[in-house]
């Protein structure tokens, strides 16, 4: 059974969307503040230490923004080329359940489950 590609078109681009609302959210926050916390023991260092703390989780998000979208990108591109709902690596069709579940998805259940095994190793 086929997959129904302009479900999918829709669901990767409302997908592709929203991380870019998040992804600019995060920008927005991410700005530096002009504010200074008064009265604290440590002074400075505390200031300096919460604030790296603060960039490294923004960036952290912002990687696995990108890399999510990246993936919603490819899988537009593969419905555009007509190769969507095929696994890149054995070339068959991607069960409808997994692409239901991971719009995304670029194995097969037995493709993905060989890599998770060999990664393991």
């Amino acid at each position: 059974m086929a997959p129904d590609i302009e479900k999918f078109r829709n669901r990767l681009e409302t997908e592709r969307k929203r991380l870019l609302g998040e992804l600019e959210q995060l920008s927005v926050a991410g700005r530096p503040s002009e504010e200074r916390r008064e009265g604290s023991p440590f002074g400075k260092r505390e200031e300096e230490a919460t604030e790296s703390l603060e960039l490294e989780k923004r960036l952290a998000l912002e990687r696995g923004i990108k890399e999510q979208l990246a993936a919603m990108e490819v899988a537009l591109g593969k419905i555009k080329a007509g190769t969507y709902g095929k696994c890149d690596v054995c070339g068959k069709p991607i069960e409808p359940a997994r692409l239901e579940a991971l719009p995304h998805a670029r194995r097969c259940m037995t493709c993905k489950a060989l890599e998770s095994k060999n990664a393991k190793r």
